[in-house]
């Protein structure tokens, strides 16, 4: 039985995956317009989500000068979807007046730009605001367990970079820089691989396209558009 929002206790939890629960999440509606903002914790509740909140995040897919994919494995200490595989990076623009600006997604690019750093250590001049291509956003609902989970419009951001890591551990669990054919077999035979939600519904609905066509993907931006996925 999911507890009610109040009995939901943070202090099982890891303290700083905790305290980040507080952070101010940006609420939107579903053509992406902002209609508030409330703390990370609100805002991944399975109570709250089944009711239709809905928050704007984004996805990195990071590949180097050899076309490969950087993935990373959730830590354990995360809240939601633990030890999961999943793409370079993914969370959350904040309620902040540098990463609500939403021309040509400059808030978003700079959320990556610090998530990037916060989990993995990639300095940000090593991945330019200017270098991440926007390709378009996903509506998607996907449980972790009986009390968390995501609802988000998710934008999905590319970047070709080489860079050097540094792993935060309470964040990160392992790394791994995978061809799109490496990639391609995990998913037919993940062992003992598992992904989460979104990283599959991105990879089975668009990744692959973009990634064998990577000097190209201008030409594939879908900016205007919103794919509701799984939902």
């Amino acid at each position: 039985m999911v507890p009610p929002i109040g009995v939901v206790n943070l202090k099982k939890y890891n303290e700083e995956q905790a305290r980040l629960m507080e952070e101010m999440c940006i609420l939107v509606n579903e053509n992406d317009t902002k209609i508030g903002a409330d703390t990370k914790k609100t805002c991944h509740l399975m109570e709250n989500i089944n009711k239709g909140l809905l928050h704007r995040a984004f996805s990195v897919f990071l590949f180097n000068s050899e076309n490969e994919l950087l993935l990373q494995q959730r830590s354990t200490d995360k809240i939601t979807f633990p030890d999961l595989w999943t793409n370079t990076c993914c969370s959350h623009p904040l309620n902040t007046t540098l990463e609500l600006e939403e021309e040509k997604q400059i808030g978003v690019r700079r959320a990556a730009q610090r998530k990037l750093e916060h989990e993995l250590g990639i300095k940000s001049s090593q991945v330019p605001l200017d270098e991440f291509k926007f390709l378009t956003k996903i509506h998607y609902l996907a449980p972790s367990d009986g009390v968390w989970g995501e609802h988000e419009v998710d934008y999905i951001l590319i970047i070709r970079a080489n860079v050097d890591l540094n792993i935060n551990v309470n964040e990160v669990k392992a790394v791994e820089w995978l061809s799109i054919d490496e990639l391609r077999r995990r998913f037919e035979n993940p062992g003992d691989w598992k992904f989460t939600p979104w990283f599959k519904l991105i990879s089975e609905n668009f990744l692959f396209k973009w990634w064998e066509d990577l000097d190209n993907l201008d030409i594939k931006s879908d900016s205007q558009k919103i794919y509701k996925l799984g939902i």
